[in-house]
C-alpha cells in the first residue's frame, strides 16, 4: 500500500487528505482497524519513534500516550506499586501480573490521565493480551505497535464496535536522512533528528554535586528522549522510569518549567492519603472520578465541595485539602528528574524545580547565565549536566 485515503485533515473542512510516500514505496504502516484520521498518525508515527528510542536507551518495553502530537506520558515498562496502581485505576485488575508493557502502558496512560483522556497510544512491543486488556477500558482513539498477539487483536476489535483505530508498525523501517514539510506552500527540508539520547550526551556535569546514580541516569534519558518528541518549548518531569509532568508548546520556558511542575505536583498529590481516602459514590466513572481529584487538588475545590455538588461525587463530603497540607505532602517528593529542550536563561527555572523535588536536570546549557543557573542548582544540591545539544520539536 502506497498511499491511505483519510476522512480528513486536521478539520472537518480540509479535505482531500491521505498519507502517501513520495517516494513510490510501501507505507510502513498497516491498518488492522478502524480508519485512522491525519491527527492519529501524527501521533501514531511521533509516539512509534519516542517508545522505539525509550526501547533502546533502558532495555524496557515502552509505551507512550499521545494527544495533539505531544505526549501526554511515557514510561518504561517497571513494575507497579500498590499505590500507582490505585491512582491510576487499574487495582481491581491483576495488576501484580501485568507484563512489562502493560506496566509501562498504565503508567504512560496513569500519569496525566486529564490529558491522556482520547489518546492515542504507541508501544515498543508486541501488544499482549495483558496490555489490550487495560486499553479496551480506557478511552482512546487508537494504538500503533510493531504487532499484536491474536488474542490482543481479538480484545481491541472489540472496541468502539469494532471501528477502534489499530495500526501495525515495520519495526524495520527506516526513513530517508532528510525530511521535508510544507508550510503555505513553501517546502522545508532538513536532517533527520537521529542523535542518540545515552549516558555520553549526559556526562558533562556542571555542578559541584556529580553524583548520578544509575535511576537518575535512565530518568534523564527518559526525559531527553519524551523531549525529543514534544513540542517545544518542552520541558519534562521524570520519576522511575515514566514521565510525571510534561509541559509542551510555551513561547516562555519557564512557563513550560511551572506547567510541567504542576503536573508532576498534581500526580503526587493524588498518591496523598487524603485524595485516595476520598469517598466517591460507586457510580462514578474513572473519568469522572479525574475530574473531581483535578478540581479537588486545585484553587477552585469549592466547585466540587460546596452543597448541592459534592452529593453528585461523593458519598459524603469531603474536607478541604488546604495549601499548607499539600506543601508538607509535596515536600516528600524528593529526587525528581528534569529535562528541558533548551537552555535555561534564568535560575528561575530552577526555583521552581525545587519545589517539585527535582535533584538531577540535564538541559544544553549555552545561555549567557549559565552561571547563574549552576549557582542555584549549587544552592540545592542538585546535579546539572550540559548536553550542548537542543532538541526543540515542532
Amino acid at each position: 500500500m502506497n498511499e491511505f485515503a483519510l476522512k480528513y485533515g486536521c478539520n472537518p473542512n480540509q479535505k482531500p487528505s491521505r498519507i502517501f510516500m513520495a517516494d513510490g514505496s510501501e507505507l510502513p504502516v498497516t491498518v488492522l482497524g478502524g480508519r485512522p484520521g491525519y491527527i492519529n498518525f501524527l501521533d501514531a508515527l511521533n509516539g512509534w519513534q519516542l517508545v522505539r528510542d525509550l526501547r533502546k536507551a533502558t532495555g524496557l518495553p515502552s509505551a507512550a500516550s499521545f494527544k495533539h502530537v505531544s505526549p501526554a506520558g511515557a514510561a518504561a515498562g517497571r513494575p507497579l506499586t500498590e499505590t500507582l496502581a490505585k491512582i491510576y485505576w487499574v487495582d481491581d485488575m491483576d495488576w501484580k501480573n501485568f507484563s512489562p508493557l502493560a506496566c509501562a502502558y498504565a503508567r504512560a496512560r496513569g500519569a496525566d490521565r486529564m490529558s491522556s483522556f482520547g489518546d492515542f497510544i504507541s508501544l515498543s512491543d508486541i501488544c499482549d493480551k495483558d496490555t489490550a486488556l487495560l486499553i479496551k477500558r480506557e478511552v482512546s482513539d487508537g494504538v500503533i505497535a510493531p504487532g499484536y498477539t491474536e488474542e490482543a487483536l481479538e480484545i481491541l476489535k472489540q472496541k468502539k464496535k469494532g471501528n477502534y483505530n489499530i495500526i501495525q508498525m515495520d519495526e524495520n523501517y527506516v526513513p530517508e536522512p532528510l525530511e521535508r514539510k510544507q508550510v503555505f506552500g513553501v517546502t522545508f527540508e532538513q536532517g533527520r533528528q537521529e542523535l542518540p539520547i545515552d549516558d555520553e550526551l549526559i556526562s558533562n556535569i556542571v555542578t559541584k554535586n556529580k553524583e548520578l546514580s544509575e535511576e537518575a541516569r535512565m530518568d534523564l534519558k527518559v526525559a531527553l528522549i519524551t523531549l525529543k518528541y514534544t513540542q517545544s518549548n518542552s520541558v519534562c518531569y521524570v520519576k522511575d522510569g515514566q514521565a510525571i509532568g510534561v509541559g509542551a508548546g510555551q513561547q516562555s520556558r519557564v512557563h513550560c518549567t511551572r506547567l510541567a511542575g504542576d503536573k508532576a505536583d498534581h500526580w503526587f498529590l493524588r498518591q496523598s492519603p487524603k485524595v485516595l481516602s476520598l469517598p466517591f459514590i460507586d457510580t462514578l466513572s474513572r473519568a469522572e472520578r479525574d475530574n473531581a481529584i483535578d478540581v479537588y487538588i486545585g484553587e477552585e475545590y469549592d466547585d466540587v465541595l460546596r452543597d448541592g455538588e459534592w452529593q453528585k461525587r461523593f458519598t459524603e463530603q469531603p474536607s478541604v485539602f488546604t495549601k499548607e497540607e499539600k506543601r508538607a505532602w509535596l515536600d516528600q517528593m524528593t529526587d525528581v528528574t528534569l529535562g528541558s529542550d533548551a537552555f535555561f536563561p534564568f535560575s528561575d527555572n530552577i526555583e521552581r524545580a525545587h519545589k517539585s523535588g527535582v535533584k538531577y536536570i540535564a538541559q544544553p546549557g549555552g545561555s549567557v547565565r549559565d552561571e547563574d543557573v549552576i549557582a542555584a542548582c549549587d544552592q540545592y544540591g542538585m546535579v546539572m549536566a550540559f548536553t550542548g545539544i537542543r532538541l526543540f520539536h515542532h
